[in-house]
């Protein structure tokens, strides 16, 4: 599964894709502990997470075949 990262989350990282391999269909709360857990600069980052360009709650179900993208929080003014 392929996840784009954005801002604070793609800097962390050190790039704008990630991968993880989970190859069937994941609730968005169980993507975000694999997340955690396969990059743990990331523990405690807050981000919202979507789906085929379009935020999704934790409990919808992703697939290896949705377009994945975390978005942290922005401020502006």
């Amino acid at each position: 599964m392929e996840i784009l990262l954005f801002a604070g989350l793609k800097e962390k990282v050190g790039s704008s894709r990630v991968s993880l391999d989970i190859d069937r269909e994941i609730s968005v709360e169980m993507l975000k502990s694999y997340i955690y857990e396969e990059y743990p600069e990331l523990d405690g980052e807050v981000f919202q997470v979507a789906s085929n360009e379009s935020f999704v709650r934790d409990d919808y179900q992703v697939s290896d075949s949705d377009e994945i993208a975390l978005i942290p929080p922005v401020s502006g003014g």
